[in-house]
């Protein structure tokens, strides 16, 4: 058990043991992320703790289980998110944008949610974090009008696959790309992913990001997440050619 002060509430070296165990596990870009940047997940679950206390942001309550439930669920889409800008969908409490702005920091992130409490709580969080990559959006996707197309649209437990293709599509580049954290898969989306090819890692192709893209079935990518039981799935659609309208 993570250790605790006092008070129970769970310390601040025990959240970062565990986070750091949890990234060893996984592997991949999350096990080369430095120190700061680590300090700063573990800043960013404290402060999620401490404001879910009162506005509750979240349905996970203890900071601990915030760690593999929030933080590594979020990073475990990482080696995916290498362009921006980046789009991230029914943000809520800043998932998973602000752990993914905090592990690239040289990517532009805009994090976008129509719930003011939590969008609120994440313009806080990005001030007291320090993170210079995020812009903070309180619209809805139907009415929400950017300026530039993104290169990554992230998503996050938000809604079936087919609405996120139909909502997202719009606001994709001309090489943008689609990934949806998933967890078990409805019947609609099985029928969306039918020949969805099955990759353990990333694509990067000469087709792929900056180039232009052939007509890509979406990937499937079956993820591992230390700390969570079940079905965790990253489905990945290229909006590069006409395949989706």
């Amino acid at each position: 058990m993570p250790r605790r002060d006092e008070n129970g509430v769970v310390e601040p070296a025990a959240l970062r043991a565990r986070l750091d165990a949890g990234l060893a596990a996984m592997g991949g870009d999350g096990a080369g992320l430095d120190d700061a940047v680590r300090a700063r997940l573990v800043d960013y679950v404290r402060l999620l703790a401490h404001w879910n206390r009162a506005f509750n942001l979240t349905a996970v309550r203890d900071p601990a289980a915030m760690v593999p439930r929030h933080l590594l669920d979020s990073l475990a889409v990482l080696p995916w998110v290498i362009q921006g800008p980046v789009l991230d969908l029914g943000t809520g409490a800043g998932l998973p944008g602000v752990p993914l702005a905090i592990a690239r920091p040289g990517l532009a992130f805009t994090l976008l949610d129509s719930n003011g409490k939590k969008t609120r709580f994440v313009q806080q969080a990005v001030l007291e974090l320090g993170l210079t990559n995020v812009e903070v959006v309180q619209e809805r996707l139907e009415t929400y009008r950017p300026a530039r197309k993104f290169a990554t649209i992230v998503a996050r437990a938000l809604a079936s696959l087919p609405q996120l293709i139909a909502g997202a599509q719009s606001h994709a580049a001309s090489d943008g790309r689609l990934l949806a954290l998933k967890g078990r898969l409805s019947e609609d989306e099985l029928a969306v992913l039918n020949g969805c090819n099955d990759h353990a890692a990333p694509q990067r192709s000469a087709a792929g990001f900056g180039g232009k893209q052939r007509a890509d079935p979406p990937l499937c990518h079956s993820l591992t997440v230390p700390g969570i039981d079940g079905e965790r799935t990253l489905i990945e659609v290229p909006f590069g050619s006409s395949t989706y309208g």
